[in-house]
């Protein structure tokens, strides 16, 4: 039986690279573009969903079209983020392993740029970039686009919303005038049908399904709750879901970091993605939720294009987008290649209409949802526990040589005991957390309920104490490594922990009173890379220090103690050290720095490895790629 790719028009060496990644059949934007594509003799506009096969859909022409006995760039993809160029390149890297001399490079902001010029000049035969990285080569006269035969623009519709309209105009004027424009979206906004317009000449255009639509595979839920309860909501959507492997999207990143953080001390596999972080510690977040070592990734709008991962389940709308037509591409990391998914949104009443938007963008309607009782959660985590001790695997090699003493151990228990108390392991847990769960759905606004929260989170900030400490993000820590290491050294839970405000090289966290006096206990001798680890309470002082009379400031850079006096003696704290000056004379002793940390564990000890200071650059802070808001 012959393939279906190879009659599409593909080569066996592309055919037997695509089987090998487990594609059997062309998912439809497949079978319809590339045949289209392969006669290389028209400019292209595909709309898609996202996760209907895009890559292949242009990644398989590409490959058949493109001279790989000539070392020079003939093939240009822009992408609007770092993930989604290297997931790009990856593919068609798969997609090109059997072809001779093919040569594949990822530019994109956040990584050494000098290795990417060394992989330009060794010779390429297709570039996938993000605009800003690009313009940077480009503007160094790296790169030479007199070849380039072909100009993919994917996820067309979020490059232009974030901003980067003119870095595309830029690059385009350095491609000739012959080539062919391929434009891949899931939405055609009036933005993307002027890119069409400006840059392509009689386009044949693909759409598949009704422009703008939402993928058919995913359920649309939402669910009304007062603001305040949103988190507790989220958390209950969680734990009805046992099996539940999801993308969580917030409004902004300090969102994204106080739901992680709020997550990891309530015992969940989480954590956060957004702009701000490395390009190292976004490949790490990334590589933990492709390994499933992470069940739930609190994301911005900003990952939602580059986080191409197999079988999320659920995708979670904490706050609702300020595009609408971002929905679309958020639900979108669900229900991927043919696969079903459930799109979740957490809404005040307040939204309803934004809601009712949406449905009309996507073409397809919500289910309005309740939010399972404490008594629904705890039966289902009881049978799912069920389920896994039914369904183990058992190793009886290893495992028999044991049977005698777990049988010892069990003698004066009945079956039915036994079971009751492996039952109970885990079903105690949120039987205990679960008991006398309030209702949390609304169907209307209170606003007496909002005033309530407001006035629970004063309440909640009386029972705890503001405290410094000598260590930032200098020192490569985010919020949820922070918290960790103030958990495992202050030996105590993560759910005493209140607010975390990371600074520079230095941070405010809060603690319950009840557990001060074992953290400053705890801490007295605890060292991050080689120098003390300070923690002082910092009272109702502001970050910038609080005035005193007689001259005294206290809580000022560095949240140390500084006095002076008529006499002319300074003296501060800072990292662990002290420094005196009496009239000028000048005397230092032991200041420590706090620079950079590298790589640790949270036992305050480096790990090998690390490296102190920045991450070169990185794209939407002002580094590699620049992001614009038009």
């Amino acid at each position: 039986m012959i393939n279906p790719f190879k009659l599409l028009g593909i080569s066996d060496d592309v055919v037997n690279a695509v089987k090998d990644l487990g594609f059997e059949n062309p998912t439809p934007i497949q079978e319809q573009a590339i045949p289209v594509l392969l006669e290389g003799n028209n400019d292209f506009v595909g709309l898609a969903q996202t996760g209907t096969g895009k890559t292949a859909a242009f990644g398989l022409p590409l490959i058949e079209l493109i001279d790989f006995s000539v070392k020079k760039p003939q093939a240009l993809i822009l992408c609007p983020t770092r993930e989604l160029c290297l997931q790009i390149a990856s593919d068609i890297k798969n997609y090109s392993k059997n072809t001779p001399g093919a040569s594949v490079v990822a530019v994109y902001g956040g990584a050494n740029i000098m290795q990417q010029l060394r992989e330009i000049r060794n010779g390429v035969q297709v570039v996938v970039a993000t605009p800003g990285r690009m313009l940077d080569i480009i503007g160094r006269k790296a790169i030479d686009f007199s070849s380039v035969k072909y100009v993919v623009l994917d996820e067309a519709d979020e490059m232009l919303n974030m901003g980067f309209q003119e870095d595309i105009n830029d690059i385009l004027s350095t491609t000739p005038d012959d080539k062919k424009t391929w434009l891949f979206s899931a939405t055609m906004p009036p933005e993307v049908r002027r890119i069409a317009k400006n840059y392509m000449d009689n386009p044949t255009e693909l759409t598949m399904g009704t422009k703008n639509t939402g993928n058919v595979n995913i359920e649309h839920e939402y669910y009304v709750v007062r603001a305040r309860d949103k988190y507790a909501a989220l958390k209950r959507i969680v734990d009805f879901n046992p099996e539940i492997f999801a993308v969580v999207f917030c409004k902004t990143k300090l969102d994204t970091q106080d739901v992680a953080e709020n997550l990891i001390k309530d015992g969940y596999n989480a954590d956060a993605l957004h702009g701000d972080l490395s390009q190292q510690q976004r490949d790490k977040v990334m590589q933990r939720f492709r390994d499933r070592n992470m069940q739930l990734l609190i994301a911005t709008d900003v990952a939602a294009r580059g986080i191409d991962v197999n079988n999320v389940t659920h995708v979670v709308n904490y706050s609702l987008p300020d595009e609408i037509e971002s929905y679309t591409h958020r639900s979108g990391r669900t229900g991927r290649a043919g696969k079903t998914g459930i799109s979740i949104c957490i809404i005040n009443s307040k939204e309803i209409g934004k809601i009712r938007q949406i449905e009309r963008i996507i073409g397809k309607s919500f289910t309005k949802a309740e939010l399972p009782t404490g008594f629904d959660v705890c039966e289902k985590q009881l049978f799912s526990l069920v389920h896994k001790v039914h369904n183990v695997e058992v190793n009886e090699g290893q495992i028999d040589q044991y049977i005698p003493r777990i049988m010892d151990e069990f003698a004066e228990l009945s079956k039915e005991d036994i079971i009751k108390r492996f039952a109970s392991l885990e079903f105690n847990r949120f039987l205990e957390y679960y008991k006398n769960a309030p209702d949390l759905n609304a169907a209307a606004t209170d606003e007496r309920g909002e005033r309530g929260e407001r006035g629970a989170r004063n309440e909640r900030n009386s029972d705890y104490t503001r405290l410094f400490i000598n260590l930032g993000s200098v020192d490569e820590f985010t919020r949820g490594d922070l918290l960790s290491f103030v958990c495992n050294n202050g030996k105590i839970s993560g759910k005493n922990i209140g607010k975390i405000d990371l600074k520079g090289v230095y941070s405010f966290f809060e603690v319950e009173n009840a557990h001060v006096d074992t953290l400053f206990n705890n801490f007295k001798d605890i060292q991050f890379n080689n120098r003390g680890v300070r923690i002082e309470k910092s009272g109702d002082a502001p970050e910038g220090g609080e005035r005193r009379g007689g001259g005294e400031r206290r809580g000022g850079f560095g949240g140390g103690e500084r006095k002076s006096y008529g006499g002319g003696e300074r003296k501060s704290y800072s990292g662990g050290g002290e420094r005196r000056s009496s009239g000028g004379s000048g005397r230092r002793e032991g200041g420590a720095s706090s620079g950079g940390g590298g790589f640790r564990d949270f036992s305050g000890k480096p790990r090998e490895g690390g490296n102190a200071g920045g991450s070169g650059r990185r794209e939407g802070s002002g580094s590699g790629d620049r992001r614009r808001r038009s």
